[in-house]
């Protein structure tokens, strides 16, 4: 193992390290380089979030009809105007609501919806509803910013066992992390540390494939060193649930806090497939999120970072307008999604859902998501929408100039 450094990073060390390491090669050759100061979250829903009982149209007795036995009562709806509101399991999300800090984005989706998850996950994270782009939209975008300019190794972060397509690039490599336990065990532990230079063995020659990456392998080491050492000094005083929403943004409010080089954490939570007795499990997912979201929104208040990170939030796709036999929803189309933050402009976004107007039983789309994208790439992340989006898309006016 330790005669050669290629099969040493690409078998042998984790695979965050050969992330790392890859994206440092080009970064060693060009210098370093700061990118900006803003912070996207991104928070992922997967199972296909129920959008018409999210944000609830409980002035429309459609709803009601198509809905008989799980459509929310309006009694219960934390109202946002005089025909929508809020599942009452959002109690957090309605307060910053109320503080103008969400933008509530309404039937959000694209052509042709497909309502497959692995299909509909993978057109939203590559961007691509035609499949024609590779890579994901992320990915994309740190492509195109290391084609500019060099990047941090650790400019975008991924809280996931698998990294998901979204931040898969060409050239940009963005390592994931289970958690950030797994970061403190990998290099907190001397004898650890040491096993994995050791892996490395003796230098290659100077100016060889090998040398290059058992240089950037090490330099990667020293990188995540450095992240680790940083969050170590962070005494975290909010407290966040122990569940799912609660333990991610615990750990990306640890990351926004104390490494300035990161730009972007993906996050993603599951259970959101509720095709049975769905009204008490997608309540108690949306409380869970709008608590840990309202507690993170605080912490970064707190440490004066509010204005500087907004939280996109996204589903595969949403769900039928008309319940099921089962007491749930099956698998559907548009649904809203969520911009969060000091930084957007808060209300809400596009027209009432159309229920009495559906498209094969769904909320047709009246907002394409490469849209969403589109302004958030250019007005948050300092990007080239055109290029990472292989076209034009006009931008929705959710972000304060």
């Amino acid at each position: 193992m330790k005669g050669g450094g290629m099969i040493a990073v690409g078998l042998v060390a984790p695979r965050w390290l050969s992330s790392i390491a890859k994206a440092d090669v080009l970064r060693q050759a060009q210098g370093d380089k700061a990118t900006g100061d803003t912070v996207l979250v991104v928070c992922q829903w997967s199972g296909g979030n129920d959008g018409l009982n999210t944000v609830i149209p409980y002035a429309n007795k459609t709803y009601y009809k198509l809905r008989p036995m799980i459509g929310i009562p309006e009694a219960k709806v934390l109202k946002i105007s005089d025909d929508l509101g809020f599942n009452p399991g959002l109690t957090g999300l309605a307060e910053l609501y109320h503080q103008g800090k969400v933008a509530v984005i309404q039937n959000v989706g694209y052509p042709e919806p497909n309502r497959s998850h692995f299909k509909s996950m993978e057109i939203w994270q590559s961007a691509s509803p035609d499949t024609t782009l590779k890579y994901g939209w992320i990915g994309r975008h740190f492509d195109q910013q290391l084609s500019v300019h060099p990047l941090n190794p650790v400019v975008a972060l991924g809280l996931s066992t698998d990294q998901p397509l979204a931040l898969a690039g060409h050239s940009a490599s963005i390592p994931c992390f289970a958690s950030l336990a797994d970061l403190r065990t990998m290099i907190g532990d001397a004898d650890t540390d040491k096993m994995l230079r050791e892996i490395q063995g003796k230098d290659a020659m100077t100016g060889s494939a090998e040398r290059a990456v058992q240089t950037a392998s090490r330099s990667a080491l020293d990188a995540v060193g450095v992240l680790q050492k940083q969050l170590a000094t962070y005494k975290q005083t909010a407290t966040y649930a122990n569940d799912s929403f609660g333990n991610g943004f615990k750990q990306i409010a640890q990351l926004v806090a104390t490494s300035p080089a990161t730009r972007v954490v993906y996050f993603q939570a599951g259970g959101f497939d509720t095709h049975a007795r769905q009204t008490e499990t997608h309540q108690r997912l949306l409380s869970s999120f709008g608590n840990a979201v309202n507690t993170f929104q605080k912490e970064m208040e707190a440490i004066g970072k509010a204005d500087k990170v907004v939280t996109l939030v996204f589903s595969e796709f949403g769900r039928r307008a008309q319940e099921n036999a089962s007491l749930g929803t099956d698998h559907g189309a548009a649904a809203p999604m969520f911009l969060i933050g000091n930084s957007v402009k808060g209300g809400l976004h596009g027209p009432i859902p159309d229920l009495d107007n559906l498209r094969e039983g769904d909320i047709a789309h009246t907002q394409d998501f490469r849209e969403v994208y589109a302004s958030t790439l250019a007005h948050w992340m300092g990007g080239d929408p055109e290029t990472v989006l292989g076209g034009k898309f006009s931008p929705v006016d959710v972000f304060k100039e």
